[in-house]
């Protein structure tokens, strides 16, 4: 019988802790890695059905399903050999303290920007986004948002803790720039008369092609830095049940992914996924599907280091 000292394990649930079974590294500052994946396991600020802080745990079980391939379809390099990363677990905060988990946050990506790491988080509900705008701001000034979603979350009647006004607060803060900010997916209602991001609804994108789709995010954006953040939601409740607040009629899973890879050599500097909710998922469909979407979203990085 093999010990685990003959060779890594790649069986489906064996010693899965870090995404895509990277390692785990509980002080990634002192790591030399390129890129840091957090979990936020918070929903406090949800609006919807509660859930989502088991989001980064599911998200990890699920990467298991994709860390068998060395080679990950349809990309010709092995993602390990172009980017160094390290999964430092879940950022810790007192139950119940929004304002902790706020501040705690924005100190973490704080520090690891200043060290030159890139982020990629795990949330939560979609509220997150905010301290990690806040903190990468600090770094890059007012950057372009590529906002994939259901919902556009510029809501001002919200409470102040509430996962729809994120994207009303951050303009405001300075942190990302409006004028060259996108958002993909959107099918709820919001004030047409005064909405500052170009919207791609959900319908005119399930009728375009995803390249066309593509070439408006790269025209909107121009050549500010990138924030990229993806709520779950944006993918039909077919595709992506396990989620707060699913909205009928939005993106495929391959649509998305298609979108995704059409991103590459953009400058995106920090990257969330955010909104799964594993106890309304069926078969871990959600979990698969938001896994899947943040290997992309490594991809896009591996091929910015060439």
């Amino acid at each position: 019988m093999s010990t685990l000292a003959d060779k890594p394990d790649y069986s489906l649930y064996a010693n899965a802790f870090g995404f895509l079974r990277t390692p785990l590294q509980f002080a990634p500052h002192d790591s030399d890695a390129d890129l840091v994946i957090t979990g936020v396991p918070f929903d406090l600020a949800t609006t919807g059905r509660p859930g989502a802080r088991q989001g980064p745990e599911a998200l990890r079980k699920a990467s298991v399903n994709l860390a068998w391939e060395d080679r990950r379809y349809p990309w010709d390099f092995v993602l390990k050999e172009r980017l160094k990363m390290v999964d430092c677990g879940d950022l810790v905060f007192d139950c119940g303290d929004a304002e902790q988990m706020m501040q705690g946050l924005t100190d973490h990506a704080d520090r690891l920007l200043g060290l030159g790491k890139t982020l990629l988080t795990f949330g939560g509900d979609h509220f997150v986004t905010l301290p990690l705008l806040r903190a990468h701001a600090k770094h890059f000034g007012p950057m372009a948002l590529v906002h994939f979603d259901a919902h556009t979350d510029t809501y001002s009647a919200g409470s102040r803790f509430d996962h729809g006004t994120m994207f009303y607060h951050a303009p405001k803060e300075g942190l990302i720039d409006p004028a060259h900010s996108i958002q993909l997916g959107i099918r709820t209602d919001y004030d047409r008369s005064n909405h500052p991001f170009e919207v791609v609804h959900a319908d005119q994108a399930n009728d375009l092609g995803a390249d066309q789709i593509v070439e408006q995010i790269r025209q909107r954006v121009g050549d500010l830095p990138v924030y990229l953040t993806f709520d779950i939601d944006c993918l039909d409740p077919a595709f992506a049940p396990g989620t707060g607040t699913p909205v009928c009629g939005g993106l495929s899973t391959d649509k998305a992914l298609k979108i995704l890879r059409g991103l590459a050599g953009m400058n995106i500097v920090g990257m969330d996924l955010v909104e799964v909710a594993p106890a309304y998922d069926h078969a871990d469909v959600t979990a698969l599907a938001g896994a899947t979407l943040a290997t992309e979203m490594l991809h896009l990085q591996a091929v910015r280091r060439g």
